[in-house]
């Protein structure tokens, strides 16, 4: 199941980036051709920067995007870099979430949430003791499952005497 889950995580987080880089080429574009100011700033500043955001938030996403792809492929944990992003990605998320649901509604919360759910679940999936090949409380190699190396479990310490 985790597998499918980090396709579709990479699917959304793929969708996702090229929606919010169009979303804020279209608020610049909106910007420019208002010719209006907000507190004194330039129109020409505020749809420049309102697409180059939009392109490096966008850029983010696909990096994410990317990061869970890889995972899907391989069927293996992120690197060490891959998590991070996918970390972030899931803060992110839920910042968007909080900011939202008082902004757009529950539905883009719910929508943030899920896509919250999709990166954390796949982060929590592919776990690192797994990834390097067992659990972690697997035997030891050489055989002897805690032993003292004679054969003979090891004793408990006595316990302390209540004088």
């Amino acid at each position: 199941m985790r597998r499918p889950v980090a396709w579709v995580a990479a699917i959304v987080l793929f969708v996702e980036a090229i929606g919010i880089a169009l979303l804020n080429w279209f608020l610049g574009v909106v910007v420019d051709r208002q010719d209006m100011s907000l507190a004194g700033l330039d129109s020409d500043m505020m749809s420049v920067s309102s697409k180059v955001g939009g392109l490096v938030f966008g850029l983010y996403f696909a990096a994410c995007g990317f990061a869970a792809l890889l995972v899907a492929l391989r069927d293996r944990a992120p690197s060490v870099f891959g998590r991070i992003l996918l970390i972030s990605a899931a803060v992110v998320h839920a910042l968007l979430g909080a900011f939202t649901v008082g902004l757009v509604g529950w539905g883009a919360f719910a929508f943030m949430m899920v896509v919250l759910g999709l990166i954390v679940f796949t982060l929590m999936a592919y776990d690192r003791r797994e990834a390097a090949g067992g659990p972690a409380d697997a035997a030891p190699e050489d055989g002897k499952n805690g032993d003292n190396g004679g054969g003979a479990p090891v004793a408990a310490p006595p316990a302390p005497s209540a004088s």
